[in-house]
This record gives structure tokens, sequence and C-alpha cells, in this order.
């Protein structure tokens, strides 16, 4: 039977949603302590002060309750569509929503060693950093449901619609004045 191509983006949304929430979660509930503790690395902050152990553990909680939420509502929503949404086991949700948070962090790593400042652009890298420790740690913490989800098609959907989800969102958010730049 041939998936629709709207199941297709639907069943990759729903899928990648405990890793789209995380982020977000932790800009609201970040500040305190950097996870670098303000050290620097040739010159240059390790991550910087956008990097806190609370704003990674909110991000991760609310990844991994979304999981469990998506799944109470899960069955339902899957008779109204007409097809299996993906459900979370436990350390699956907890995989997207910490591989999220990890994705981030090592960009930040990364953005800081080629001089870029907090906030600056780094396109691609900006996109789907969250996205590719999603996956790898989801595929770590619960690998025969990875698979079973995230087939080669899935995967494609979430790397074509996520640049485009993660641009929308934020431009919409800088003209909303949530955030200072549109990236």
């Amino acid at each position: 039977m041939a998936v629709s191509l709207a199941a297709l983006v639907v069943t990759a949304f729903w899928a990648m949603l405990p890793a789209y929430v995380p982020n977000n979660a932790a800009v609201l509930a970040g500040g305190g302590r950097p996870i670098d503790g303000g050290r620097s690395w040739g010159g240059r902050r390790i991550l910087g002060d956008g990097k806190t152990w609370r704003g990674t553990a909110a991000g991760t909680l609310a990844g991994t309750l979304l999981a469990l939420v998506l799944n109470a509502v899960g069955p339902t929503l899957s008779s109204i569509v007409g097809f299996d949404l993906p459900t979370f086991p436990l350390a699956a949700g907890f995989g997207l929503a910490l591989g999220a948070m990890l994705g981030d962090i090592g960009a930040s790593f990364l953005k800081r060693r080629s001089g870029r400042e907090r906030g600056a652009a780094f396109p691609g890298l900006d996109q789907l950093d969250f996205v590719v420790g999603a996956l790898v740690f989801a595929f770590v913490a619960a690998p025969a449901w990875f698979t079973a989800t995230f087939t080669l098609p899935v995967l494609v959907v979430v790397l074509v619609m996520t640049p485009i989800l993660h641009v929308v969102t934020n431009v919409g958010a800088y003209l909303l004045g949530l955030k200072n730049e549109p990236w």
C-alpha cells in the first residue's frame, strides 16, 4: 500500500515533536549557570551564556513529557487521520529530547570555535544541529523503535521539512519581538 505524502509529512512531524520542542522550552526556562561555567578555550567561550544546565534539563524534560502526552492522544488522533501515528517508548522520547539539546549544544561549540558570537547565523548547522543529535540519541536509546519509525521516506521528509519550519518559526518569533534575530 502506497503511503500518501500527507501521511508521510504528518508522521515525520509527529515523530519529531519531542525533538522540536526542547530548545524552545530551554529558552523559556533558561538562565542560570552556563554549562561551560564561563570558561574559555583558545580565547573564546566554550559554549557561551546561552547554554545552561537549567535550560538543558527543562528542554529535555519538556520533550520527554511531550512524548508521553503524544502517546495519550495518539490513538484518538490516529483514528481521525486514518493511519497509525508513532508511539514513543520512554527511552525514545528521552533520546529525541536530550539529543536535540545536545545537538544544539554541539552547534554552539562549533560556532564558538569558528569565531561566531552567540546569536550569529550559521546556515545549515542552525537548522539541523538538533535534528542530528535527536536522531542519533533516539537510535542509541531505542534502536528497534527508531528503525521502525524513521524509515528512509520519513527521514527525507524530516530533513526537508525541518529547515523550512525552522526558518518560518524563527522569522515569526522575530516579527513578534520574541527573538533578537530572525534565524
